[in-house]
């Protein structure tokens, strides 16, 4: 099945996830803030280390304009523990195991890379506002200059 994730104009599902320590986070702590939640497919790997680092090199200033961040892979929490620590990111990964948020985000499901046709996740990123409203959809996103399309897409570039 092909991917169709959520769009902008629609609220945020709620979910309650597990981060890459241990803890839990919901939409409601979020609450007041607006927050980027971003699926990349897997640790470690080129397009997502680009990203994250990206990210992160911006971090101070998503921060001074309210924004939070949080990172969604199919990864375990140990996964994402070495990451965090090899790339010294600021910022909390959901280890999305069971695919449950991927799946009700809509980003989770047929890709086809080489002429192999395989499920996974489609790098997708979510613009979350105050209320918990989806107010952008990032498609594909640029992995080296994503901070710059999150903070266009808030109207904040």
């Amino acid at each position: 099945m092909v991917a169709a994730p959520l769009s902008a104009g629609t609220r945020a599902p709620e979910f309650n996830v597990t981060l890459h320590d241990g803890s839990t986070r919901s939409l409601a702590d979020y609450a007041g803030r607006k927050l980027v939640l971003y699926f990349y497919p897997k640790d470690n790997t080129p397009g997502c280390t680009a990203q994250a680092c990206n990210l992160n090199e911006h971090l101070s200033e998503l921060t001074s304009h309210g924004i939070a961040v949080l990172g969604v892979s199919p990864d375990s929490e140990a996964s994402h523990l070495k990451f965090i620590a090899k790339y010294e990111l600021g910022f909390d990964l959901v280890a999305d195991t069971d695919r449950s948020l991927h799946e009700a985000f809509g980003v989770w499901g047929l890709k086809k890379f080489m002429g192999r046709e395989y499920d996974g996740t489609h790098r997708t990123t979510f613009l979350i506002d105050e209320s918990g409203e989806i107010v952008h959809v990032i498609l594909k996103p640029k992995t080296k200059d994503h901070a710059a399309e999150v903070l266009a897409g808030f109207g904040l570039a």
